[in-house]
Parts: structure tokens; C-alpha cells; sequence
């Protein structure tokens, strides 16, 4: 028997576009709200064209990920019979995910207090580039422009080289988790109300205490490459056969065994995190020295036997036939489209992946015919 998700019951109206929004709406669905998908009639979320295409059929693999578990409708705001169609959605919804700009919605007259006159209860989870206000929030936000804009990229890259960006969407993905997030603590509220998500504020708080430690202390983070002020070795290292393993010491107890391992134990230089960063090359120096005499495989071996923490760069190459993500169902088939399994397990109320993003207006019919019932059975 089946048991139902964790959000069994919870009816979302994802009406987002790309990736933030849409990513709020598959978290909730993966552990059972049904969430319906709107797009656009004839071009759909834009998402569909975006990036990498299945070989099979052309089409998405982007959207394949995004809007799995999601039921789809095409609705044009712009006609009065689909109009129709999205109120009766929302009178019957207790979640809308949204990521218009500032305004668009109220234009549309689907604004805030319009919506709940109509559904007082309902969540309306609003995610924008910059926030609902501010001087910046009219302006177009993406992922890229977050992560200038919240000092990533100015401590990413290589010392004296140029600011860097992840090389994927990571505020995409991370607002799209705060999003989720904020949506199931308005919920657990029980008062209908407004979520207002940033792309800026959300990766801006995974930046740790740098914000602090500029107004106390008057310092800035610089580029250090793998590097990590307050945390040494730290970083990537090249072994001997040319590949390349993963280094922290962020405990102190794990600190002290990498110490006996590169032969400084006991040196009073390495006891303490303070006396490691003032003699940062040193460490660095054997590091690199100490991993570049062994395989990549000797390396592991003789770390993990010292309860030292590392691991092997993995390519994703590695991560497709890697034991552990096997084991953990970390990587999964739907549908013949292999991708990441669920984002958490739950014991008792566990998520399930049913179907990847479905084709436009898959669900139009039914979903016109009967709103948001569906057959269970």
C-alpha cells in the first residue's frame, strides 16, 4: 500500500516561469501536494527551450527535472473562458507560486488583496529578482545578477584573478528551497498572507557572516581560490596520478589528525585555528606536498583510516556509477529520463517521483472538466 506524501492534500497553483518558482512548486510536489503547472498556450514556460535536449525526442531535459510531478494546463489570461478557469483554481488553492515582477500580478488583477477576497486563506508565494520593494525591485533578476550583486562572486576565483560565478544556477536552486521553505512556515501559520522571496536576499544569507564581520571588523573576504580564511588546509589538492581530491579542517580534532598525518603533530605553530591561519603556506605548502606524492587512492585510504576528512573530485561521470549515490537512490529513472532523487527522506510520509514535466496542456482537459479533483485510485 502507498503511503501518502507528507503534503497529501495540499493544492499548489504554480503559475512561475523557469526556475526559482517552478523549483519552490517541485519540492512541495515531490512529498504529495498536487501541484497544477500554468503556462503560455503555443510557447509554454520558457524553460522547455532552455539548455540540453533529450536526443530521443527533443525535448527538455531542464523542464523534465523542474516540473516533474506537476499537472499541466495552458491558460490564456488574456480569454475570459481560461480566466474562468484559473478563479475556480484559486478559489479551491492554499498555495500560488509566482515570479512576475513587482506589479505584473496586480496588472493582471490577480493582486494580493484580490485574490484573497477570493480565497482568504490562500499563500501567495511571490519571488523576484530584488524583493517586492526597494530601489532595485522593478529591475529584471536573474541568478547571475544575485550572485554579483550578494558578494559571491567577489570572493570567488583564484587570489588576484577576476571575480567568478558558480558555473551552475545555485540561486536558482537555493531560492527555490527558501521559497518551499517560507511557503510551509506561512502554512503552518493558518492565516492567508504574502511570501515575498528574493533571489538576492536568499543567496545573500548563504553567504555566512561576512556581512558582520565587514561592519565590526572592517574586514573583506579576499579571492582565495579553494581556499577559506578561517580554515586550514582547506581546498582542492593534485595527487600524483593526476586526480584530484577535496581537504577540510573545520574541527579541530579532525585539524589535529591531518597534522599528525603531514608529520607536524605536536608542532605548537599547528594547535589551535588561529596559530594554522597565521602559518597558512606552511600547511598549504605540505599539503600539496603530501597528496602530490600519492595516488588519489592512497590519499582516501590513508585519511579515511585517520578519520580526516576528504574526498575525491568527483566529474559527473564519477557520480553516475558511484556506489554511494547508488546505495542512497540519489540518482533516479523516470519516465527513461535519469535525475536527482528526492531532497530529503522522510520515515514515515515519504515523497515519491511519479512523472517527469509533462508535455504543454497535458492535463488541460481533465483539469477543466474536474478543477482539482483527481482520482486517487
Amino acid at each position: 500500500m502507498t503511503v501518502p506524501g507528507a503534503l497529501h492534500g495540499l493544492r499548489v497553483l504554480d503559475i512561475s516561469t523557469v526556475l526559482a518558482g517552478p523549483n519552490c512548486a517541485r519540492y512541495l510536489a515531490d512529498f504529495g501536494a498536487d501541484v497544477i503547472k500554468v503556462e503560455r498556450p503555443e510557447t509554454g514556460d520558457s524553460l522547455r527551450g532552455m539548455g540540453w535536449r533529450d536526443p530521443r525526442d527533443g525535448e527538455g531535459i531542464w523542464w523534465r527535472l523542474v516540473n516533474r510531478n506537476k499537472r499541466n494546463i495552458a491558460l490564456d489570461f488574456r480569454k475570459q473562458e481560461d480566466l474562468d478557469v484559473l478563479w475556480r483554481l484559486i478559489d479551491d488553492a492554499h498555495v500560488l507560486v509566482e515570479n512576475f515582477r513587482p506589479g505584473v500580478l496586480e496588472r493582471l488583477g490577480l493582486g494580493p488583496k484580490v485574490l484573497h477576497a477570493r480565497n482568504p486563506k490562500l499563500v501567495i508565494t511571490r519571488i523576484t529578482g530584488f524583493g517586492q520593494d526597494g530601489p532595485y525591485s522593478s529591475r529584471p533578476g536573474f541568478a547571475s545578477i544575485a550572485e554579483s550583486m550578494a558578494g559571491l562572486a567577489d570572493i570567488s576565483g583564484e587570489p588576484g584573478g577576476a571575480p567568478t560565478l558558480p558555473a551552475f544556477a545555485l540561486t536558482d536552486e537555493v531560492t527555490g528551497l527558501v521559497a518551499a521553505f517560507a511557503t510551509m512556515t506561512a502554512l503552518h501559520s493558518g492565516v492567508g498572507q504574502v511570501i515575498d522571496v528574493s533571489l538576492l536576499e536568499s543567496v545573500f544569507h548563504i553567504m555566512g557572516p561576512l556581512i558582520s564581520v565587514y561592519k565590526l571588523l572592517g574586514e573583506q573576504q579576499e579571492r582565495m581560490g579553494s581556499s577559506l580564511p578561517y580554515t586550514v588546509p582547506r581546498g582542492i589538492f593534485e595527487c600524483a596520478d593526476k586526480r584530484w581530491v577535496g581537504v577540510s579542517t573545520s574541527s579541530e580534532s579532525v585539524a589535529q589528525r591531518v597534522m599528525v598525518l603531514l608529520g607536524l603533530g605536536g608542532d605548537d605553530r599547528f594547535k589551535s585555528f588561529a596559530g594554522r591561519m597565521k602559518n597558512r603556506a606552511i600547511l598549504d605548502s605540505a599539503m600539496t606536498d603530501w597528496c602530490g606524492a600519492r595516488s588519489q587512492e592512497k590519499v582516501l585510504q590513508e585519511m579515511n583510516d585517520a578519520q580526516a576528512a576528504v574526498g575525491p573530485v568527483l566529474s559527473m561521470a564519477d557520480i553516475a556509477i558511484d556506489p554511494h549515490y547508488s546505495a542512497r537512490q540519489a540518482i533516479v529513472t523516470v519516465d527513461g529520463t535519469p535525475m536527482q532523487g528526492l531532497v530529503a527522506r522522510l520515515s514515515a510520509t515519504p515523497g515519491e517521483i511519479k512523472w517527469q514535466g509533462k508535455a504543454l496542456d497535458a492535463d488541460g482537459s481533465e483539469i477543466r472538466k474536474y478543477g482539482w479533483a483527481i482520482d486517487d485510485n
